[in-house]
């Protein structure tokens, strides 16, 4: 297959920030093009928006429902090959199932549902249909972060004995919910959010990068979750103690009170011979911290030579020499890159490498839907630790 993938879009419409984002990443390698979409609710944005991005009116479908069905009777040289969908969480579940029930693969925004239960059916449904579902966990798209994961994996740092991950903003630390942010008003509002507002929107992030980096499954919590700002209906920061399989402890914070913050994810790994250090404010350095050795910096697009040569992950994952920084949108086209280069190796009749189905998938959805349920169940109990549901 020679072609660029086709895709639609469920929401995403001009009046939605990430929308873009998805649309950058996407179109970035030339691997993708827009086809269809249900941009919006509001049928006028939906049109405007299908005109300002040359989709033709034809495809564009009052909802996501119509757009899967008309799609999947389409002929198969003209019919999207997958569905974007980048609605607020409440509404991930219907339309990726019934996508890959009509035959499209999906690409989803985190957290993938609103509860465990639809995420365990989501993958459920990948497995009956066999269609690649990815899940937009950014962060583990960096090169370095790729990097973090393979020297940990190598063993550089010996046995992983901690972890310490956090993802502090300050975007909530009034009530935006209520003075006009629709951002705000559907992350706050349990019905479209789900169960927790911090942990779902960003823990999952933090949680994710701490078991991608390390290898490592989270076994059971110890929560404490506060909602700082009067007048909210769900949690705006969390502390989470984390027990690890091997052994390994760590600490997990994700708040959104935290005044003055940006994005400023950062996750901190130690064993027994050195550690790591890596931050979303700084993606193209990665920071190692041996025993009795300098502090060592592996930077993106460095030709390294041995034994510091950096790993075919990272370098697969690198887009332009060393020294010009790669952000968000690369990262995230990355996620993107890999999962396309993922759909047309299966309509090859072929098996994609291990760098290319290097993105989220639906067991990641799972355990991301696992931690929130697991960290608000914790934050409720009276007992010190709360095993993993899953």
């Amino acid at each position: 297959m020679k072609r660029k993938l086709r895709m639609g879009m469920v929401g995403g419409g001009n009046d939605a920030f990430i929308g873009a984002v998805h649309r950058i990443a996407a179109f970035m390698d030339g691997k993708i093009e827009l086809v269809c979409g249900s941009f919006s609710v509001n049928p006028e944005i939906s049109l405007q928006s299908a005109r300002d991005l040359f989709v033709p009116e034809n495809r564009v479908y009052g909802s996501y429902q119509e757009m899967i069905e008309k799609e999947a009777q389409l002929p198969e040289g003209e019919r999207m090959d997958f569905v974007t969908i980048v609605t607020p969480n409440f509404l991930h579940f219907e339309p990726a199932k019934m996508a890959m029930e009509h035959g499209f693969d999906v690409v989803v925004e985190k957290p993938m549902t609103v509860s465990l239960e639809e995420a365990q059916e989501l993958q459920a449904t990948v497995e009956k249909t066999g269609r690649t579902l990815c899940l937009t966990h950014t962060y583990s798209g960096y090169p370095m972060v790729k990097q973090a994961k393979a020297m940990v994996k190598e063993g550089h740092f010996g046995k992983i004995r901690k972890i310490v991950v956090e993802y502090p903003q300050g975007w909530l630390s009034r009530l935006s919910e209520r003075e006009g942010n629709a951002g705000a008003a559907w992350r706050a509002d349990p019905k479209r959010s789900g169960k927790s507002l911090v942990m779902g929107d960003i823990g999952t992030h933090a949680a994710h990068l701490a078991e991608y980096v390390t290898g490592l499954k989270i076994q059971e919590v110890c929560a404490d979750l506060t909602t700082f700002v009067e007048g909210r209906l769900l949690d705006d920061d969390g502390s989470v103690l984390l027990h690890f399989e091997n052994n390994a402890k760590g600490v997990l914070m994700a708040s959104q009170i935290s005044a003055g913050e940006e994005n400023a994810v950062r996750i901190r790994v130690y064993g027994e011979k050195g550690g790591l250090e890596w931050a979303n404010e700084d993606p193209n350095n990665l920071i190692i911290k041996m025993l009795d050795q300098p502090r060592q910096y592996y930077r993106t697009g460095n030709a390294y030579a041995a034994p510091f040569t950096l790993s075919s992950f990272a370098t697969h994952n690198t887009r332009i020499p060393a020294g010009h920084p790669e952000g968000l949108l690369e990262s995230f086209a990355n996620i993107y890159r890999n999962f396309a280069l993922t759909v047309s190796a299966k309509m090859e009749g072929r098996t994609a490498s291990p760098e290319e189905q290097d993105f989220p998938n639906v067991y990641d959805g799972v355990r991301g839907m696992a931690f929130i349920e697991t960290v608000v169940k914790s934050n409720e109990s009276n007992e010190k630790w709360t095993k993993f549901v899953i």
